[in-house]
Order: C-alpha cells, then structure tokens, then sequence
C-alpha cells in the first residue's frame, strides 16, 4: 500500500497555486501576484512560493533589518583591512562594540561605539514594525493573535538587552555587542559579573521552559508523524471529529505516561512553554545589575545556595 510521506516527502501533491483569500473585494491588496513552486521545499514543508504580503511595515521591518545587517557588515569588512580571507578567517569573531562606559547614554564618535547605536536603531525599528505586520496580517485573516504574542515575547527579550537595560543601568556599555563569539563572550562576563547567572531563578525558570517547549515539540511532532499513515497530520478535522489518529495516539501515551494532552490543548502546552523562555529569561536579566548585584548572594539570603 502507498503511504503518503511528510517527512524526506516521498511524493509531493501539487495543485493549482492557492493565491489566498478574498478580502473586501481586494484580492490581491498588498501582495505579489505570482507564486511557483520547489520541488527541495517540498522535501521540507510546503512547495509553494509566495504570494507575499509586504505593505507598509513589512517594507519599514526589511529597510530596518537589511541596514543592521549592512552596518555590521560593513564594520565587520574594515576591520578584515577588506580581505576577503581574513574576513572569512577572523568572522565568528569580529565584533561591533556598543559605546564605552564614559559615553553614558550619549552618542559615540562612529568608530566608538556610534555605528553600535545606528545598527541597534535600524534593528528595533525593523524588529517593531514587523510586530506590527504580523498582527495586522492576522486581523485581516482573521486569525487569533497568538502569532504576534508569541513574536512579543522574544522582542521583550531584545529590548531588555539592548534598550530597556542599558537605560536602567545609565550606559550603552551593558548592551550586547553584535558578533558570534563576542555575544557569548559578553554572556560569560555577564554571569560572572552578578554572580552566577544559575543562581538567578527566573534564569531557572528560562531554562525549564527553554528544555520543556523543546520536548513538548519533539514529542508532538513525533506522535503526529507516527500516526500519520492515518491522517494524523490532519490535526484540524482530528480536533472535531476524532479518528483512529487520535485515538491511536491518546492510547499511546495513556499506556505510556498515563496521561495525554489532546489536539489541541498540545499546541498551547507547548506555546505557553515557548512563550515563557524568552519572558522570564528578560526578567532575570533585567533585574540584573538594576536590583540583584549579586545572585549567589542572593540565593545565599534566601537559602538555596551554600553559605560557605
């Protein structure tokens, strides 16, 4: 017997391009008109490319994020002295500095921590204006939002570290530096700095539900792919009008853990989880420096960490 396969696809169904829905008669308001299709998509997801809604704020989020990445860029290449081999040698660790601790919260000369702040400016505006493109996109689909919540929850964490952070703490010396290594170079230093960031509990609770969200997901995207061969991926009509799927499924993990989630109560298992990462891991760096100096002294106080 044949079975479709989505996972390496085996064969890839392909019809006529779904242009999407009709809105207040514009069809096509706003997007491309053209779509094609991939067959190496396909291996992976769905064949189909585009049609693309750009609009206002997706052209605002790619001017914002393609200058971040050319100012980086730029820097990155003069610091090479414009080789491409030594570009390529020294680029996980080239750095783009923020200003030095006497600058304050004022502008740097460019080369001192000036074009940190232009890339940082050109980034966040980028990364609001596509928050606003991924809400407005689901309001007229009429979609839930939890798209664009979800995407809130990581930006919270971007302006933590470089906006909402450094103004607490008086200086754009305590944002991150862009760069591979230097990135983790500064995460080292923070931690050591405030006294082991493991001491820090909302840094606990980050990792609980960095490591949950990715077992809630792994787990799910198994049991779907598992029972596949019956539907399984046909999550939607599952939910209303359960099917050996389901049932197959459910059974599996009642015999195994003795306890399920559903089609649906899965999904916001593992949102809230995802969701939850970035969240608490912006408050434990927020309350660093600003509120706790020191977290093993802190977890000292409050009993959780060896007095001696």
């Amino acid at each position: 017997m044949a079975e479709y396969q989505n996972i390496f696809t085996q064969v890839q169904v392909q019809g006529p391009p779904e242009m999407g829905m009709t809105i207040d008669d514009a069809p096509m308001r706003g997007r491309t008109t053209r779509a094609r299709f991939s067959r190496l998509y396909g291996i992976f997801g769905n064949a189909q490319i585009g049609p693309v809604h750009l609009g206002t704020f997706g052209l605002i989020g790619v001017i914002g994020f393609g200058m971040w990445f050319f100012i980086i860029g730029l820097n990155f290449w003069a610091q090479a002295g414009y080789s491409p081999g030594i570009f390529l040698r020294d680029l996980f660790w080239m750095a783009l500095e923020p200003p030095a601790p006497e600058y304050g919260l004022g502008f740097a000369p460019l080369n001192e921590g000036g074009w940190w702040l232009i890339a940082s400016f050109f980034f966040l505006v980028g990364c609001s204006a596509w928050w606003v493109r991924t809400y407005r996109r689901a309001e007229e689909l009429g979609m839930g939002k939890h798209v664009s919540w979800a995407f809130a929850s990581l930006l919270w964490l971007i302006f933590v570290l470089g906006l909402f952070r450094p103004i607490l703490m008086g200086s754009w010396s305590e944002a991150v530096p862009y760069g591979i290594f230097p990135h983790l170079d500064w995460t080292n230093l923070f931690s050591l700095t405030y006294g082991n960031l493991f001491y820090n509990p909302f840094h606990a609770l980050s990792i609980v539900f960095l490591y949950g969200s990715a077992l809630l997901f792994a787990m799910h995207g198994a049991t779907i792919l598992a029972v596949s061969r019956f539907g399984g991926e046909r999550e939607i009509e599952q939910i209303v009008d359960r099917g050996t799927a389901t049932e197959r499924a459910a059974l599996f993990w009642r015999w195994t853990m003795g306890f399920n989630a559903t089609m649906e109560g899965i999904h916001r298992w593992a949102w809230w989880f995802a969701v939850l990462t970035p969240l608490t891991g912006g408050i434990g760096i927020l309350l660093s420096g600003t509120v706790v100096d020191n977290w093993f002294v802190w977890a000292q106080i409050h009993g959780y960490a060896p007095l001696d």
